[in-house]
């Protein structure tokens, strides 16, 4: 067996492939347009640098209220494709709430190892804690969502020693929703995504969730969706076990009648995700 039950890698590809019976050219222009349009219809900081590469930017939406809580979204695109221009339509709830919105792009596999986006992810939530003050954003109210390969970099974030390598408090998360996330990076060595990440044993090994301490002890919302694979659903419930052996506050929900893809709509009902997040900040 290659991993798990899967014998071949044309197995693991097809558990693995969310885009199967999906035109990824019409999702991809539907959510363009939609973030274009949140774009315009709110106080934004467009491609505010957090690091020294060209990739390291993020938009912020800012919230009416001065020193509002700050949200931080890690896009989806299996490590190797989008950016967050795709992802912008998921704020508007948050910030009709009073909550400003941090959407973070980052560099892509293979033009950099796997390591130097988890780093990215990590270097925005320092600065983001850093420069609070002049963001106008509470440095004490900071949580974090991501979708797929942004929910396993949510989780790699739960996994910082951010007192050790950073000089911050291992409390500066408030919360984290991983949405549909990758938490065990095994099976990618053998499927069609090997050739763009470049993963090594070792990489498999340090960003794996599954793997890794919890060092943040804040909530953890893990979801996937019904009709993803079964292996979205099975990856969330391992990683929900391990942290709950780690006494985290940590939940689960496979909700129904979504996809890979749809399940980005519960930003924009004022529902679960928008009021787990509210959660997240006593709001």
């Amino acid at each position: 067996m290659l991993y798990q039950h899967f014998a071949t890698q044309e197995e693991i590809d097809r558990a693995y492939d969310p885009m199967l019976g999906r035109d990824p050219a019409v999702l991809v222009k539907e959510w363009r347009q939609r973030s274009e349009a949140s774009r315009a219809r709110h106080h934004t900081t467009i491609d505010l640098p957090y690091g020294p590469s060209l990739a390291e930017r993020m938009d912020i939406f800012h919230a009416a209220q001065p020193n509002a809580p700050v949200h931080v979204f890690f896009h989806g695109g299996y490590w190797r494709s989008l950016s967050h221009r795709e992802f912008s339509f998921i704020v508007d709830d948050l910030v009709s709430a009073g909550i400003s919105v941090a959407v973070v792009n980052y560099a892509l596999c293979p033009q950099v190892r796997f390591s130097e986006l988890v780093r990215q992810s990590q270097a925005a939530v320092a600065y983001l804690y850093r420069h609070a003050t002049e963001l106008n954003v509470d440095a004490e109210q900071l949580s974090v969502s991501g979708h797929s390969a942004g929910g396993h970099l949510c989780a790699m974030l739960m996994a910082t020693d951010w007192e050790g390598t950073f000089g911050l408090s291992n409390q500066l998360i408030r919360g984290a929703l991983c949405i549909s996330g990758l938490y065990d990076l095994r099976p990618f060595p053998w499927s069609w995504l090997q050739p763009k990440l470049q993963l090594s044993g070792r990489d498999v090994q340090e960003f794996s969730p599954l793997w890794q301490p919890c060092c943040v002890p804040a909530a953890v919302k893990l979801v996937a969706g019904g009709l993803e694979s079964d292996e979205f659903a099975r990856q969330m419930s391992a990683y929900h076990e391990h942290l709950r052996q780690q006494g985290q506050h940590v939940t689960q929900q496979l909700l129904p009648d979504v996809d890979h893809f749809s399940i980005l709509e519960h930003y924009l009902d004022d529902g679960c995700f928008v009021a787990w997040i509210k959660a997240f900040h006593g709001l």
